[in-house]
């Protein structure tokens, strides 16, 4: 046996329930590996709540690192003891001491990432990963809008923005945040409960618009962003934090200059191991050469995983949060 987080019913923190569980052991293809640490996502809230319904009991968690604890048959190319890491495409299922995980799912570590780093950034930093080289391949000079810029998405994706050449305006919630969030990447930052978004945009790019608006808020933010492209700009939904966009009529996109809409997903851009295997890769070397440098803003014992989510939910975290196990 061994210990996880189950959440026998959606909810609150409070449904957050440390059990112990039988991980079972390693099929054909498969390894058995135990956590050393694991990521904290809003979409683990989305599964708690039940805003993306997985029928429960579940346990939630998308992403992690630890050690092969088990080989199953067939898995020639990792040996007990190996370091390794997962991210979102897994599916839920990380909040545990052991989990039984596909060989294609798992990706040996370098040398140069630690295990609390790669559980800071497998799931957040694929996400980036895919969000500026495929759903729009940022260049030198691209002017990127990025909401929630001090978060653990955020931090990442301004740096690597930053690196691309683009120009980054983020968004924040205090002064505090706005500080780290230029220290990140971020050209400009707006504290967006002081301040009109779309007008600061305008008056930053001298009434231009920027090219591709990146935001995880989702209701609070969604039309505020879309007023801050410019013609034919891409406007890129990919969180709920403030709660899912209500439809709207495509209409309003002709309104604002023919613009484009996505809502993209981890798991539709490493759907094939070809996807997987070149996304993982830029992502490892962007880290391994200093490129991005994850930031941890807290770490809890996986245990009180009901205060950490009360603490991302209260937008009381900064940077990437990481349960130690």
């Amino acid at each position: 046996m061994a210990g996880a987080i189950v959440v026998s019913q959606f909810g609150g923190p409070e449904v957050l329930q440390w059990k112990d569980v039988d991980p079972g052991q390693p099929g054909a293809g498969e390894v058995l590996v135990r956590h050393t640490a694991v990521g904290l996502n809003f979409i683990d809230v989305y599964h708690r709540t039940g805003l993306y319904p997985v029928d429960p009991p579940i346990t939630p968690g998308v992403e992690g690192a630890g050690v092969v604890e088990a080989l199953g048959d067939g898995v020639a190319d990792l040996a007990v003891g190996d370091r390794v890491a997962y991210t979102g495409n897994a599916g839920p299922g990380s909040y545990c001491e052991l989990r039984v995980l596909p060989r294609s799912k798992l990706y040996k570590l370098p040398d140069g990432i630690d295990d609390v780093t790669a559980a800071a950034i497998m799931l957040k930093g694929a996400t980036v990963e895919y969000l500026v080289r495929r759903t729009y391949r940022v260049e030198s000079g691209t002017w990127a809008l990025l909401h929630a810029a001090a978060g653990g998405v955020g931090l990442i994706a301004s740096q690597w923005l930053k690196a691309l050449g683009a120009h980054v305006i983020g968004t924040v919630g205090s002064e505090e945040k706005a500080e780290l969030a230029r220290a990140n990447g971020c050209e400009h930052t707006v504290l967006y409960r002081e301040e009109d978004v779309p007008r600061r945009v305008r008056e930053i790019t001298g009434g231009r618009g920027v090219d591709v608006a990146y935001d995880s808020v989702g209701a609070s933010t969604f039309f505020g962003s879309m007023d801050s492209l410019k013609p034919r700009g891409l406007m890129v939904t990919f969180g709920n934090a403030s709660g899912p966009v209500e439809a709207i009529m495509p209409l309003e996109l002709a309104k604002r200059g023919s613009l484009f809409l996505t809502r993209p997903r981890v798991m539709d851009y490493y759907a094939t191991q070809e996807d997987a295997d070149e996304g993982i890769g830029a992502l490892f070397d962007v880290v391994s050469t200093g490129k991005v440098k994850p930031l941890i803003g807290a770490r809890y014992p996986l245990r009180d995983a009901g205060k950490a989510h009360e603490d991302l939910e209260a937008r009381r975290t900064t940077g990437s949060t990481v349960f130690d196990v």
